[in-house]
């Protein structure tokens, strides 16, 4: 039976995952990737039947958070109390410190241009501030804008010409031009929501965003001009992180912190960096 559009149902079994299950990404092959499966400090790896297993340990001291993976399909992890981005060789399971910036909060969920330049979200929860960061293909770290609000889901339009960044806190949705050396310009407000927070977000191929209603248990799916499309209803409460994935790139994964599983639910246009890593955009 074909699940419908928006429908979201079960895919993990609860507990599976801790509260702080986050920063999901799918390989090439439809593996989902999704941190602290069992435990914190792990990295789990959740088949599109449901299946989970712990992948990798992650060293001490480490905490994984937002994941993405590069064209050649290494995978880069933020790694917030460690004030790192990890790389993990996906054949060996070897992991490095890609990058390391002190000066950092935390690095929380990161986005990954067409040419693997990262860009990270960087929140001070307890100051209700946060930070905007770029680090290029060699792991230079570079600070684009500080004094911003709790900053949190990041991404990039299909296109690559801008750059989204939510505010959880201050409830705002940011976009900025992004140059062909990847600098960033024009700040200006998407769509600002007036209850629950954000966390969260991806692009489809059209550039629509699909942005984690962290307590509201919705994802809302916001046009490129931020025009409130739609919000897809999910069983759990407290999601943090979704991903595009499945045979077609057409199915969304959502983690959820209050229920520690994953949701998934069907929509009717792949997603951004599904399209780039099977050569479809």
């Amino acid at each position: 039976m074909t699940q419908p559009y928006y429908k979201s149902q079960v895919l993990t079994p609860a507990g599976g995952f801790t509260s702080g299950i986050e920063g999901p990404a799918c390989d090439a092959n439809g593996i989902v990737y999704a941190v602290n499966y069992e435990r914190q400090h792990t990295i789990g790896r959740v088949t599109p039947e449901g299946e989970s297993s712990v992948f990798v340990e992650l060293p001490k001291g480490s905490t994984g958070n937002g994941i993405r993976f590069s064209r050649a399909g290494d995978m880069y992890v933020a790694d917030y109390t460690g004030h790192n981005i990890l790389k993990v060789d996906m054949a060996t399971r070897a992991i490095s410190v890609f990058a390391h910036e002190p000066r950092m909060n935390q690095p929380n969920d990161i986005a990954i241009a067409d040419d693997d330049v990262l860009f990270a979200s960087d929140p001070n929860w307890s100051q209700g501030t946060g930070q905007l960061w770029r680090i290029g293909t060699d792991g230079t770290v570079t600070l684009l804008e500080a004094e911003m609000g709790t900053t949190n889901g990041i991404e990039v339009s299909p296109d690559n010409k801008t750059l989204y960044v939510n505010e959880t806190q201050q409830r705002n949705i940011w976009a900025y031009d992004l140059s062909p050396d990847k600098q960033i310009s024009n700040k200006r407000l998407l769509i600002a929501f007036d209850d629950y927070g954000m966390d969260g977000m991806r692009c489809d191929v059209d550039g629509n965003l699909y942005v984690t209603r962290y307590g509201k248990g919705t994802i809302a799916k916001v046009a490129p001009d931020g025009t409130l499309l739609a919000e897809i209803g999910l069983q759990g409460h407290n999601c943090s992180n979704v991903t595009f994935g499945g045979p077609d790139g057409c199915t969304c994964y959502v983690m959820l912190q209050d229920v520690g599983n994953i949701e998934s639910f069907r929509v009717e246009r792949p997603g951004r960096e599904w399209a780039l890593m099977h050569g479809k955009l």
